[in-house]
């Protein structure tokens, strides 16, 4: 049975089925003489949930680590969010609910909100608001979860959902693996098991229902695989499998700090994309040599209002000092389409990813951009800082954009600020006019970025979030691999590098394509680090040429993918997905 392979390892022990309390709801309306008492055991609720979160924050800080408590602190936040709170009883006066009505009504509209994100990380912390509101409904009725902080003997726990307050709370040394059947890989609770260097499989349905108590199991974090009192053949292949993927692990942890340069003599740059200072470290750990996408959206998302120039200097200043000498581009604010602020005035769009988004949308908000621009350029005297431009569709939004960056300098020169006046500028190449004028834009900017996440959407003129033309998205289609080559060429015929910041990046068969092509900087996420560093360090530059060559004159997708496999295998090396 498959689910999704979260967190990697491969473990063999008894189930623990967990199940919490069914949370109840009264559709029962309450009279106007008991609103104030509703509103007192809301607050009361708060107050319980906040003690709890304080409590969690610092047993995750002290087992764990700093990044993961702040996932608590966060949820301290939402309950600090007058927003939130203020429209739960807001609900309460007007409709007459429960408070526990009220907290699942509006915590839903938010949910909704979030899910309809198509960044796969904002879409995830729906999961938190449900985690958040399933709290404070507890503390309002009183509901208490059984204990999973302490198990007698060790166990793979098996659940419904588990959010990233239960797996705070797990008891770390008895726990093997977990199972459930909600969540995705960039749950917090994903990014909770990953942490712990638990292995997890989440989005397995009818875990509950097919898994009992003390049934032995296999559990390959890495496939998503679960096996439910197997056989001793499959418990024999498996521990073959464990064995070699730990060898596997072990090479990945020797290579992390090394170069990336092929096995006769080709250098590239490996880089990793955060959206908040608290990635970084994760990216450091894995060997990255630079921050190859700083998205500054989060820091407007994860805002009540919009951020001041101090506060963006701050995050900025953060980042660049712990990666100094290493390179940071930093991309402009990229709002609209799926991400929107609540704060901003913004129209309604029929077609919001064809809208007013990201560039364009800085250039109608020129003094918000302007305050953006300026916290970037005081915190370039602190690294190596790159300024990144997204969503360009031709050199004059580039002159247009360069222009406003000149006017924040000579603004700070006139105060009497200091900032790195010899700041590299770059573009985003992820709309196809801007990839088929590369060779015009590049007289313009140091370097290009291609993001292949919306460069495939535009090209393809397929939704990546509608699943009835989902077949079609793919970045190993012929047509998007053409339009990265001509934009690669273009680059290098004008002496500025290229690298890419997309999903693509990091997909360790598309790599091989790009290495031969001659892409200079790969950025992706922490974890797909070493595993694209290990095959670019075993392969020969002109072995991937050769492919990268061949690849170009196909057709389709599949032979592509069936071509790379199979040359991979035949050039020895050993692929870790």
């Amino acid at each position: 049975m498959k689910g999704i392979g979260v967190s990697p390892g491969i473990v063999f022990g008894k189930a623990f089925v967990y199940i919490k309390n069914e949370i109840i709801i009264s559709e029962e309306l309450i009279s106007e003489e008991l609103i104030e008492e509703e509103i007192k055991k809301f607050n009361n609720a708060i107050v319980k949930s906040k003690n709890q979160l304080n409590k969690l924050k610092e047993k995750t800080k002290s087992e764990v680590g700093q990044k993961e408590s702040e996932i608590f602190q966060a949820h301290i936040m939402m309950l600090d969010d007058v927003e939130y709170t203020g429209k739960i009883k807001y609900e309460i006066e007007k409709n007459l609910y429960r408070s526990e009505k009220a907290v699942k009504v509006v915590s839903e509209e938010f949910i909704k909100l979030f899910e309809c994100i198509d960044d796969e990380y904002m879409r995830a912390r729906a999961d938190d608001i449900k985690d958040i509101s399933d709290r404070i409904i507890k503390n309002i009725l009183g509901i208490i979860d059984s204990d999973i902080s302490n198990f007698d003997t060790e166990v793979i726990v098996i659940a419904n959902d588990l959010t990233p307050s239960d797996t705070a709370q797990m008891d770390k040394k008895n726990v093997l693996a977990f199972v459930a059947e909600i969540g995705g890989k960039t749950s917090h609770t994903a990014i909770m098991a990953r942490s712990l260097e638990i292995p997890a499989v989440l989005g397995f349905n009818d875990a509950t229902k097919v898994i009992s108590d003390g049934d032995y199991l296999i559990v390959d974090g890495l496939k998503g695989e679960v096996f439910v009192n197997p056989d001793n053949e499959t418990i024999e292949s498996y521990k073959i499998a464990r064995s070699d993927y730990y060898k596997k692990i072990k090479e990945l942890n020797n290579i992390k700090s090394l170069e990336a340069i092929t096995s006769d003599g080709h250098k590239v740059e490996i880089a990793g994309n955060i959206g908040t200072p608290d990635d970084l470290q994760s990216v450091i750990n894995n060997g990255g040599e630079g921050i190859g996408l700083y998205r500054t959206e989060f820091l407007y998302m994860n805002s009540d209002s919009m951020p001041d120039e101090d506060i963006q200097f701050k995050a900025y200043k953060d980042v660049l000092e712990k990666m100094n000498p290493n390179p940071v581009i930093i991309r402009t604010l990229d709002i609209g389409g799926d991400k929107n602020l609540e704060y901003l005035d913004m129209d309604k769009e029929l077609n919001p990813f064809l809208g007013l988004r990201a560039i364009r949308l800085c250039f109608e908000k020129v003094e918000m951009f302007k305050t953006q621009l300026r916290a970037i350029l005081r915190a370039s005297v602190y690294g190596n800082t790159h300024i990144m431009f997204p969503m360009i569709a031709n050199v004059g939004e580039v002159i247009k954009a360069k222009k406003l960056l000149n006017e924040c300098k000579e603004e700070l020169k006139i105060e009497g600020i200091k900032f790195n006046n010899n700041i590299k500028i770059g573009i985003m190449i992820e709309i196809p006019s801007a990839a088929m004028t590369a060779d015009i834009i590049a007289d313009e900017v140091d370097f290009f970025s291609i993001g292949t996440n919306d460069l495939c959407q535009y090209t393809l003129a397929a939704d990546r979030m509608n699943e009835k033309v989902s077949y079609l998205y793919d970045h190993f289609d012929i047509g998007v691999l053409r339009l990265i080559k001509k934009v690669i060429d273009a680059s290098h015929k004008k002496g500025i590098f290229t690298g890419m910041c997309g999903e693509m990046a990091g997909d360790i068969y598309a790599s091989v394509i790009l290495l031969g092509m001659g892409l200079d900087e790969f950025s992706m996420s922490a974890s797909s680090i070493p595993k694209v560093k290990k095959l670019i360090r075993e392969i020969k530059f002109k072995d991937a040429q050769e492919l990268s060559n061949k690849v170009l004159m196909m057709k389709n997708s599949q032979e592509i993918k069936s071509y790379i496999k199979q040359r991979l295998k035949e050039l020895k090396i050993d692929v870790i997905e």
